[in-house]
Order: structure tokens, then sequence, then C-alpha cells
């Protein structure tokens, strides 16, 4: 009797525990380095004469073990291993963000987290930024103002202004964050009123940011964020239902 019969007698939950049994057998290798980053996983053929199940089993171990970030399939290729990191982690996720924000109050609450995480680095900069953090802060800063008469642009150095602060904090997590923020909420802010004099105005509330990170004023510079988030909150245009 070969894999195939077997899983099919057994029934799905047989299935569902066979495909586990592979996720943990592949998740073992793939963390001790016998399968390495990059590296692509042996063929279905030898997975099934390995763990002993049927193509249907392996497939949807590949299914378990891409939703973990742990590999990457693609259509008529095999399955590509990823080193298990925080970007991995925050892609495996992706999925479940994008279903939350399509809820009511989805986009307003991963808002939120992120004036809380942003409050937090702009408070730190300002406590103990170095003289090249100020340094990259003021480039992103002169490169947001040169951008304040070309929409696309300046929405790209806005979003460099505010991502010198996650990598000010020398933490890999923090700058993953803010990648996937940018991804999450990035097509909702697309959305807000990009006319030279609204860019003029966010423009100047970085400025302020800078400024107090500049005076060494972690309060000042906690309000000038509040400030500029609330007010960029109050951009986008609710009529196309974004809560």
């Amino acid at each position: 009797m070969g894999a195939e019969d077997r899983n099919q007698r057994t029934g799905p939950d047989a299935s569902s525990r066979a495909a586990d049994s592979v996720v943990l057998g592949i998740e073992t290798d793939i963390r001790s380095g016998i399968l390495q980053d990059g590296k692509t996983l042996p063929s279905e053929r030898d997975l099934m004469a390995r763990f002993g199940v049927s193509r249907t089993v392996i497939r949807e171990a590949m299914r378990i073990l891409s939703s973990h970030g742990l590999v990457e399939t693609r259509p008529r290729f095999r399955p590509t291993v990823r080193k298990p990191g925080i970007d991995a982690a925050m892609e495996a996720v992706e999925s479940i963000v994008f279903h939350l924000l399509g809820e009511a109050g989805g986009v307003k609450n991963l808002f939120d987290t992120r004036i809380f995480v942003e409050v937090g680095l702009v408070r730190a900069a300002a406590q103990s930024a170095g003289k090249e953090d100020i340094k990259a802060l003021k480039l992103a800063l002169d490169a947001n103002e040169a951008a304040i008469l070309d929409a696309d642009r300046f929405y790209e150095t806005d979003m460099g202004f505010h991502k010198v602060f996650y990598t000010i904090s020398r933490n890999p997590v923090a700058v993953a964050i803010h990648k996937a923020y940018m991804t999450w909420l990035g097509p909702r802010w697309m959305l807000m009123n990009r006319s030279p004099e609204r860019n003029r105005f966010n423009f100047e509330s970085h400025s302020a940011i800078f400024q107090a990170v500049l005076m060494r004023d972690a309060d000042l510079a906690e309000a000038a964020l509040r400030f500029h988030m609330a007010d960029a909150w109050d951009q986008i245009p609710k009529d196309l239902g974004i809560t």
C-alpha cells in the first residue's frame, strides 16, 4: 500500500498530524543548519520517501512552513529555505494584519501602536542620539524639505525621516517594525492630501520634532510627535471608510 493510499484510509486528522510531523522535521533541519538559508528543499518525491507520507501531506506542510516564514514557495519551483528572523515573522503575520485592517477601527488601532512605538523612539533620540544620529536626522529633514513640491518624493522622504528614529535605536526589531508599518499602512497614507501646502505643514512638524531632539528635550519631542501624528490621522479621508 502506497503513502497516498495510507493517507486516504486514515482520514484528514491523520493527514494533519502527518503534516505537523513533516513541519517539525524540516523546522529542526532549518534551525540546526542542515537546511541552509537560501537553499532549496529536497524534491517532493524525496520528502515523501523520507517521511513516508503522500504528496498532499508534503504540500500541506509547505503551506504551514510558508505561513511560519520558514520557506518561500513559488509556482513550479522548489520551496526555498528562509532563515528565521524578525522580517520573516512580520511577513508571516501579514495576511492576519491585512484582515484586521479591514475591520472597524482596524487602521486606527494599528496607527495607535505606531504612535506608541515612535513616542518611545523620539524620547530615546532626544536623550541619547549621537553626532552621527543627529546628522542622519538633519539629512532626512533636508531631503523632506527639498521634496515639498513633489508629492511622491515628499511621501518617500516623509517615511525616510521617521525611519531614522527606528535606525537610531540600533535595534533590528525596530527597523523591521518600521518596514512592516509602511507595508501595512502605506496604502492608506497614499490617500492623504499631499498638496504643497500640506507638505509644507508636515515638514514643519518634522522640523519641530528635530529641534526638540537637538535641544535634548524628550518631553517636547514627544509632544511634537504626538501633534504631528494626530494631525496626520485627521488628514485621512474618512469618507473612504478608513477607520
